[in-house]
């Protein structure tokens, strides 16, 4: 049962979910259900209506001393879910601060085998009105409630068609209940009861067969429109229910129920989710007393979210040792691998401009906090080469052809060559005076003053960002010649510099990672774990940087 720990805490099934073996050497009409393959697996076929009505059951009278009797014809219910709903609105009411108070519910449509009542009146001692539409259901919750002498907590009322609490309470005018719980009808017709165009195509298909008689199973209007009828009797009914509650089938019937209580002008409204098995259903909560304790609705995320593995790579003992003989000629390098592996890696981040610190770590390892500013490892080679490009461009891109003739031009280089600061030889425009008032300057700061001359396309530098920062970006990482010039061709107008922040970032980071350098075995390991940041796309990116520097390193 994939969702049994996500189970009410007092489910007594959370932990501990039925042993069918156990049950099947106790009860002959279970055992007759239940098939064991050839490892000895015993299971049970929830297709057939015979096998989960000897189920539940064969549950109520082993867990809780009741024996009942449902009809194939009518809704089999499950005792995990329904018992889910039981402690919820134990919640809901406080049970357990006056114990001495008798405890009032309303159990609208309590179904063939009057399970809520049963239930609530076995564990709790609580008084209840079932109601019951349907002939053969009202008949069987008779006859389950006389069978388990329960009659003096369970009164089963036969109520018209389409009653539903006014009705019911006519009688009892003087009589303040403390909740009303419902399963109402799922669906609107029958199409909607097949799973026709209500049921998202990529789920799978139920594990279980669905039981129930017309009336149990749609409604007109389905269950939104069910619920919102019990929402019209509790506006005029009001303090005479401490609680009004129902069950969902449908997720997105949640929402609209809550709008239309926040419009009525209901003070107090919450919400629940149910999980048996791989069956989900959601419970609507509201009342019309101020003093009312609310439990909290769930939590959006159900269960805390499995750790990520890290990003790997291992450096084998031999490349530990063409590392320390690759740096040893320009540095003093530690004879330990780890350090060795170590001081390559922040010589790297330190090229990269990556912001990095050693923190306290265990024992033979390394480990270093990673906070990226920008991304100054994507695309290296192209930058490279459209700095080269830029530089062999730079003459023609400075001369001025409306100033001369380029044989004026050519003369007066052959006899005054002029040379700008970062050494690339530069044409005069013209001649004596008009030389020095046209001749454009560069700023004399190495190379990056060749990109500053470059024009500025905003349009393409704003596409080139947002090539950047899209998932095609981890294709281009591993330095394919083929997706870097594909990048270039069609960038090529763009400011190289611009690519460092992605398009729309608000934050001062990309990213921020812990960094592993440890022993694995002989060799090395460096582990990249993800803290926090913008796309973890960008982590695998530098991962790769630094892997393919390291075997660049080794190799060249």
């Amino acid at each position: 049962m994939a969702l049994n720990k996500s189970m009410h805490p007092r489910n007594r099934y959370k932990d501990k979910p039925p042993d069918f073996s156990y049950l099947a050497s106790k009860y002959k009409e279970f055992q007759q259900h239940v098939h064991t393959n050839l490892t000895g697996k015993v299971s049970l076929n929830f297709k057939e209506p015979e096998a989960v009505r000897a189920l539940t059951c064969t549950l109520l009278k082993e867990d809780f001393g009741l024996t009942i009797d449902i009809p194939l014809e009518r809704l089999i219910p499950t005792v995990p879910l329904r018992l889910n709903y039981i402690h919820w609105v134990e919640d809901l009411i406080g049970c357990g601060t006056n114990k001495n108070k008798l405890i009032r519910g309303i159990d609208i449509g309590t179904g063939a085998s009057c399970i809520y009542p049963l239930l609530g009146a076995t564990m709790n001692g609580w008084f209840f009105l079932a109601t019951e539409v349907d002939d053969m259901c009202f008949s069987y919750a008779t006859k389950n409630v006389e069978q388990n002498n329960l009659s003096d907590l369970i009164k089963v009322v036969k109520v018209p068609q389409k009653t539903l609490l006014m009705d019911a309470l006519k009688e009892e005018s003087e009589i303040v209940y403390d909740f009303c719980m419902c399963n109402p009808p799922f669906f609107a017709n029958q199409m909607e009861a097949q799973g026709v165009n209500s049921r998202n195509p990529s789920r799978p298909p139920p594990s279980s067969i669905n039981t129930g008689g017309i009336t149990e199973i749609m409604a007109e209007g389905g269950e939104l429109e069910f619920v919102k009828r019990i929402i019209h009797d509790s506006l005029q009914l009001k303090k005479r229910l401490r609680w009004y509650s129902c069950m969902l089938g449908k997720k997105c019937s949640l929402v609209p129920l809550k709008e239309e209580l926040q419009q009525q002008g209901v003070p107090k409204v919450t919400h629940t989710e149910f999980c048996q098995g791989r069956t989900m259903r959601w419970a609507l909560a509201w009342s019309f007393y101020e003093d009312v304790i609310m439990p909290s609705p769930p939590s959006k995320k159900r269960k805390l979210e499995k750790p990520r593995k890290p990003i790997t790579f291992t450096l084998l003992e031999y490349t530990v040792k063409e590392l320390r003989n690759k740096v040893a000629s320009s540095e003093p390098v530690p004879s330990d691998a780890i350090e060795v592996v170590t001081a390559v890696v922040e010589k790297i981040l330190t090229d990269l401009k990556v912001l990095f610190k050693r923190v306290p770590c265990g024992k033979d390892e390394v480990s270093l906090f990673l906070t990226a500013i920008q991304n100054s490892w994507v695309h290296v080679r192209r930058r490279k080469r459209d700095g080269a490009r830029q530089l062999r461009e730079l003459p023609r891109a400075t001369s001025d052809p409306f100033q001369s003739t380029e044989a004026d031009s050519t003369s007066q280089s052959h006899s005054s060559p002029n040379t700008g600061p970062d050494g690339a030889e530069r044409s005069n425009v013209g001649a004596g005076e008009m030389a020095g008032e046209n001749e454009e300057e560069l700023p004399a700061n190495g190379g990056n003053s060749l990109l500053s001359v470059m024009p500025l396309d905003q349009e393409s530098n704003m596409e080139t960002e947002e090539r950047f920062s899209s998932s095609d970006s981890s294709s281009t990482v591993l330095g394919t010649d083929s997706a870097v010039e594909k990048e270039k061709a069609s960038s090529a107008r763009a400011n190289p510099e611009a690519e460092d922040t992605p398009k729309g970032s608000g934050s001062c980071f990309l990213f921020k990672c812990l960094v592993n350098v440890k022993k694995d075995g002989r060799n090395a390991q460096v582990e990249m774990h993800w803290v926090e940041g913008q796309n973890r796309d960008l982590m695998n990116q530098l991962s790769t940087f630094l892997r393919n520097q390291i075997f660049k390193l080794v190799v060249s």
